[in-house]
């Protein structure tokens, strides 16, 4: 049940934040959005203590605004490349996966892809490796430092 009251909250404050309008019509169909969504996601039996809205509120923040910086800075290297194309070098790496849950495995690969030059080729369930496609030399570089995956670890809440 705490999984659900948490997931509502987090709902209604992101609806809240989002609509800007505060009429009761709104509020009611609000309220009627969240309650079904809720309800489908318990039907769809999704939620639990792996997938506590709760558990990763403040990290989460946290982490999102280190990924967009990693995104803005990423934007950068891959827009100097594209305009000098000598610094392209398109390289196939496999990296360390060392999430402990499997919602953390597919955020490291996610935040992989989502980094400008860089995307998660291959992550299997039963492996403890991931197949990344990098353009940029510096991209390898920041992979094999695994500074990404720490981060994602630190997210899970087990200690970088």
């Amino acid at each position: 049940m705490r999984y659900y009251l948490s997931l509502a909250l987090m709902l209604a404050i992101l609806w809240l934040g989002l609509s800007g309008v505060y009429k009761p019509l709104l509020f009611g169909l609000g309220a009627a959005s969240v309650a079904l969504v809720v309800w489908l996601t318990e039907r769809m039996e999704v939620l639990g203590a792996e997938h506590d809205p709760a558990t990763l509120s403040w990290r989460l923040l946290v982490y999102w605004v280190w990924l967009v910086g990693q995104v803005i800075v990423s934007n950068i290297a891959v827009a100097r490349a594209v305009l000098d194309p000598r610094r392209i070098q398109p390289t196939l790496i496999e990296v360390p996966v060392r999430q402990h849950t499997n919602v953390g495995r597919v955020t490291y690969a996610n935040s992989i892809t989502l980094t400008p030059g860089t995307v998660t080729t291959w992550l299997a369930s039963d492996s403890d490796r991931a197949q990344v496609h990098a353009l940029l030399a510096d991209a390898v570089e920041g992979l094999e430092t695994d500074a990404m995956g720490r981060r994602v670890q630190w997210l899970e809440g087990k200690p970088r």
